[in-house]
């Protein structure tokens, strides 16, 4: 699972951290943001294989992000699963409408359980003609 890089875009720096130790116990390669804009910026750079992304940030939250992403051509494809504590959020709703791939509930699943619910939506990293990875969406 060596190309395989997740990113992690979470305000709270121990949350974030529990999922990237889970995740990298799991064999993935992650990297980490603390803010919507950094998240950003990530993406469009390093080109993850997928992101798992917090709601409501300060600065650019992650219905934002979602809208920019798929609205960019390098970022339009990588999946982006939301991670929230309401599932009735307009936010959540409105990340949904913008493209969002799914999204999980913090309070409903372990840190397990997220690693599992994410990985149905990784597929092997492909490298293109400049040699970077990138995502091969469907």
């Amino acid at each position: 699972m060596s190309n395989v890089v997740l990113l992690i875009i979470e305000d709270e720096e121990a949350v974030a951290e529990m999922y990237a130790t889970y995740f990298k116990q799991a064999g993935y390669a992650v990297d980490v943001a603390h803010e919507g804009t950094e998240g950003f910026t990530k993406m469009v750079s390093k080109r993850p294989s997928l992101v798992l992304m917090d709601i409501v940030m300060p600065g650019m939250g992650g219905e934002e992000v979602v809208e920019k992403a798929k609205h960019d051509p390098v970022t339009k494809n990588i999946p982006i699963v939301m991670l929230t504590n309401y599932s009735d959020s307009v936010e959540l709703k409105n990340a949904m409408r913008q493209g969002a791939t799914d999204y999980i509930v913090k309070s409903e699943v372990t840190p397990k359980q997220v690693v599992e619910k994410v990985q149905k939506y990784l597929k092997p990293a492909a490298v293109n003609k400049d040699n970077k990875h990138r995502y091969l969406g469907s």
